[in-house]
């Protein structure tokens, strides 16, 4: 497929995508500016980042530290620098220890963080970069909690989050989830928002709701959800 091709591709699918995320703005009462839209990225070239940044998009996401450094790199090289701070990658994939430094250098929000143990290096590389380091707490939507997916029960939210606070460094940005595959969505998101209604209560700058992807984000818009994190609807297929 020719370059002018994909990015028309591109162009339509993301038309569509934000319509629907208009469509149901209106519905649940909300205003479109309360919603951020990341698109994810992984498994698609810089090429593909470069025809969304033309097209208007600001943050992307990926979730394997590998492919989201060289891409971010790439990616670089396409963009002005006065323009290369209006960008924000937001890594959305598992934590490892061996990877929280390469993370750090390239990410601007990490949306799965979910242990404890992880504190302390992330500190030291805030420092070391001279950068603070954003966090969102994952939470397990998932009943009993699947290791394989990650997260926190929302019984331990707040202990986490009240760690978080107190490494110089971090910042406690809010609360990140993914739906179970066996729950409607619509039952999914209405537990994450009582869970983040008492979670904002306790910590309320850290006010992001990381939820919805391709397809359910509709039901994480009704369900209060500040950035969805979408991918195969725009840049399709990743088989």
């Amino acid at each position: 497929m020719s370059s002018s091709a994909r990015r028309n591709e591109i162009s339509q699918n993301l038309a569509a995508v934000e319509r629907e995320i208009c469509l149901a703005v209106e519905k649940s009462n909300r205003e479109r500016s309360e919603i951020t839209l990341i698109v994810v990225t992984k498994n698609f070239p810089a090429s593909d980042v470069v025809h969304l940044y033309d097209l208007g998009i600001r943050n992307f996401g990926e979730n394997r530290d590998q492919e989201a450094k060289a891409k971010v790199e790439e990616f670089k090289n396409h963009v002005a620098d006065d323009e290369k701070k209006e960008v924000k990658w937001h890594f959305q994939g598992q934590l490892q220890r061996n990877k929280l430094r390469s993370i750090a250098t390239w990410a601007d929000f990490i949306h799965s963080f979910d242990q404890k143990k992880y504190l302390l290096p992330l500190q030291q590389l805030s420092i070391e970069l001279e950068k603070p380091i954003s966090l969102l707490l994952q939470l397990s939507l998932d009943l009993p909690i699947r290791p394989d997916r990650g997260g926190v029960a929302p019984e331990e939210l707040i202990e986490l989050g009240e760690k978080v606070k107190e490494y110089s460094g971090l910042k406690l940005q809010g609360l990140m989830a993914v739906a179970p595959l066996d729950v409607a969505p619509e039952l999914a998101f209405t537990a994450l928002k009582t869970i983040s209604g008492t979670f904002l209560r306790a910590f309320p700058d850290a006010d992001w709701i990381s939820a919805g992807m391709s397809g359910d984000f509709a039901a994480a818009i009704a369900a209060g959800a500040t950035h969805l994190r979408v991918g195969s609807s725009i840049l399709g297929s990743r088989a």
